[in-house]
């Protein structure tokens, strides 16, 4: 099976390792790696690494992300979500917020703030994850974090509940996020639903549930799901060795800028290089003091 990129739907129900899981199934493949976890009860795009694509999956995770989201004011839980234990009700002093200061507090957090993580996360403390300590009742202090809220888009407001479209950065906790907004207001906040619209350039309209999957492999169709791996870096330049400096690409040496086939003022950081029939091999970076190319990640043929 080709290498590439499946933009999976995730349903309701199950994690990010469930979908993986589901998947070898499916594909009757062994190397899968998803690209970031989302909750069990979040849905939405979860990109899934392929073959040879797997090695784009760190990658894929340092993207910028965005979310729709139901804030809910007035309602502070364990697990800053809808499905912990509540800790604070403040909904009738939620209910007598004004929509101005709702708006301003939500509009103060565009920008880099530092966001402590949950408790009930995926970190590692000590080689423990965090929402395992959590559940034995053992809460430790954990590193504030800082993370860029790109923009906020406040959709409706009918409180106690606020549903906006975040942009955000890499490792944002939305439901902290709701949470912190919560704090701001004085009435304490949670996220009461989330789904997960884009990462990097995989839309949720053109997402697939695993039953969708399933139907294109039925149909022997499954190539047309499958996304290359270089369609995440498609501001970078691209570049194609010439035949007779083909086999310098395979083995993973140094380029120089005259083994490409048009000779091009050299890139300031990184390029896309291609076989001499077009095939996508690796991210070569510009080493300006060897005056010549070195692999940033290489990706190369799929082995069968």
């Amino acid at each position: 099976m080709a290498s590439g990129i499946i933009n999976v739907y995730k349903e309701r129900g199950f994690t990010s390792f469930d979908v993986v899981a589901k998947l070898r199934g499916i594909l009757h493949i062994k190397k899968i790696g998803h690209t970031g976890t989302l909750d069990p009860e979040a849905t939405g795009v979860l990109p899934v690494c392929v073959g040879n694509a797997t090695k784009v999956c760190g990658l894929l995770t340092d993207k910028d992300k965005v979310y729709e989201t139901v804030l809910h004011l007035g309602v502070e839980t364990d697990t800053e979500d809808a499905t912990g234990k509540v800790l604070k009700n403040m909904e009738e002093e939620a209910l007598r917020l004004t929509e101005k200061a709702v708006r301003d507090s939500i509009t103060g957090f565009v920008g880099t703030y530092e966001q402590v993580p949950p408790m009930y996360s995926a970190l590692k403390v000590n080689g423990k994850k965090l929402c395992d300590l959590a559940r034995s009742g053992i809460e430790v202090e954990r590193k504030a974090r800082t993370v860029t809220i790109f923009s906020i888009e406040i959709k409706k407001i009918c409180l106690p509940f606020v549903t906006m479209q975040v942009h955000c950065s890499k490792g944002t906790y939305i439901r902290t996020l709701c949470a912190d907004i919560g704090k701001k207001l004085g009435v304490g906040g949670s996220m009461e639903s989330l789904v997960r619209t884009r990462v990097s350039v995989f839309e949720i309209e053109k997402a697939h549930t695993l039953s969708e999957i399933e139907q294109y492999r039925d149909e022997n169709r499954l190539s047309e799901l499958m996304m290359p791996v270089d369609v995440l870096f498609g501001e970078l330049p691209k570049r194609y060795v010439k035949k007779e400096t083909f086999r310098l690409l395979q083995n993973g040496n140094r380029l120089m800028d005259t083994d490409f086939e048009q000779a091009e003022a050299p890139a300031e950081e990184r390029v896309l290089v291609y076989s001499p029939d077009g095939r996508f091999y690796a991210i070569y970076q510009y080493d300006e003091a060897a005056r010549n190319y070195k692999v940033y990640k290489m990706f190369g043929e799929e082995k069968e």
